[in-house]
């Protein structure tokens, strides 16, 4: 049977610039629309502890936790549940995803500004960092490689790791599996806005971090964003999953269907777009989205994620970088003859994946990029995490009596003329002691 008319994507021609921030809209719920009910279990837990955290997961999760911390034994079985093909497959994304961030570390490099003033500039590992880990209807334990490994290499001194437990009340074995892997041991069965919460907060069982990370649902990302108003840090704002894959004839229809899929298949609340170029594209892809999506085991939240997604039938090239950087993609897949143009033009997307046989499950698992990503156009703004995001840079100088001469009368003018003699004086008692 074919898809009803409400489960197709919308299909949009040659669409006007004053019409595409309405065209573009997310389908996710307004920021305001969920504060007041993740504020209140923000509070919940800030007040309430570990009880707290159980009477949700009771709530939520339908589990009822007794012990919120994964135990060594469980860690121990985790492995022997697994077999090995997903073992394997594990183990080598892991030395991908290790290999590109491990080379994102730089050496300090002491530049000499003025003769005798030597400045340069360190890592330090922020301390203290939080992992939140979606479980519930898909477990992603690929996102502990993408969080753990960058922490780890970073030098992070304390990586505690949070996702909801299943109805058995156990997180899934291939999440202990990859934290185990990546030299992560503490872990807690809790999920939601209130994993977010103890985090940051601390309960008895569960003692404050510095920085939280990680993906999540609408509730997630809001409590994300409130703590940080209280000065917890966060990586950036992770919402519901998106992806915008633009085509020419030089695509084929299958593979951009499978992408579409592979993001709608995320939740109800993910959104994909798909730009074209060439107008006898837009049957073809629908046809291959429908023959694909019966296929599917989740299929149902697929099509969901569909009734608001879309195909956009530009003119030129110009157009789909406009819509492109409009919409500031968490993904953005570029099959296209002239991806020169694209990837030059291109100003905002969260990561690209270049031509035909470049899926955007690679980053999502294996290739060694993050898929750690902003998403709701937050991409305009932020990055998506590396190894910079769980360290902070620290500046340093040494000047010497020489250096003090070369630049002390500059200081001295700009502090007079800025009204801060202390700061005058803080050279001038130096260049009388010279």
């Amino acid at each position: 049977r074919g898809l009803k008319d409400k489960d197709k994507l919308q299909i949009i021609k040659y669409p006007k610039t004053k019409d595409l921030e309405k065209l573009l809209k997310r389908p996710t719920a307004d920021f305001y629309a969920v504060e007041k009910s993740v504020q209140e279990i923000l509070n919940d837990v800030k007040k309430n502890g570990d009880t707290a955290l159980k009477k949700y997961a009771l709530k939520f999760d339908k589990v009822n936790v007794t012990d919120l911390r994964v135990s060594e034994k469980e860690m121990k079985e985790a492995v022997g549940l697994l077999d090995k093909k997903l073992k394997r497959a594990i183990e080598t994304a892991y030395v991908n995803i290790k290999k590109f961030h491990k080379a994102q570390q730089h050496k300090p490099e002491k530049i000499e500004t003025t003769k005798g003033v030597v400045c340069w500039r360190e890592s330090r590992a922020i301390q203290n960092v939080g992992l939140y880990i979606p479980g519930g209807s898909a477990p992603l334990f690929s996102t502990v490689l993408m969080l753990a490994t960058p922490a780890k290499i970073a030098g992070c001194k304390r990586v505690v790791l949070c996702s909801p437990s299943n109805k058995e009340g156990n997180l899934h074995p291939a999440i202990l599996f990859a934290a185990q892997l990546c030299g992560v041991n503490e872990i807690y069965k809790t999920g939601g806005a209130q994993a977010i919460a103890a985090m940051a907060y601390g309960t008895k069982t569960i003692k404050t971090i510095d920085k939280v990370f990680g993906p999540g649902n609408q509730y997630v990302t809001v409590a994300k964003q409130l703590i940080q108003r209280e000065g917890i840090a966060i990586d950036m704002p992770a919402g519901p999953s998106e992806v915008l894959v633009v085509g020419d004839e030089s695509c084929e229809p299958a593979f951009i269907a499978a992408d579409l899929l592979s993001q709608a298949e995320h939740g109800p609340d993910s959104q994909v777009i798909f730009v074209t170029l060439k107008e006898n594209l837009i049957a073809k892809v629908q046809q291959e989205v429908e023959q694909q999506l019966n296929d599917l085991p989740r299929k149902e939240i697929a099509k969901q994620a569909l009734q608001h997604s879309k195909i956009i039938l530009v003119k030129d090239r110009s157009e789909a970088v406009d819509i492109i950087n409009q919409y500031a993609p968490e993904h953005l897949i570029l099959v296209v003859k002239d991806e020169k143009y694209f990837l030059k033009n291109v100003v905002n997307a969260g990561s690209v994946f270049i031509g035909n046989y470049t899926p955007e499950s690679a980053g999502d698992y294996a290739s060694g990029t993050n898929h750690t990503l902003p998403t709701n156009g937050y991409a305009r703004v932020y990055g998506g995490v590396s190894l910079d995001s769980f360290v902070k840079k620290i500046t340093y100088q040494k000047i010497s009596p020489k250096g003090i001469k070369n630049i002390g009368s500059i200081i001295e003018t700009m502090a007079e003329a800025e009204s801060l003699r202390a700061h005058k004086n803080a050279v001038t008692i130096r260049l009388k002691k010279l």
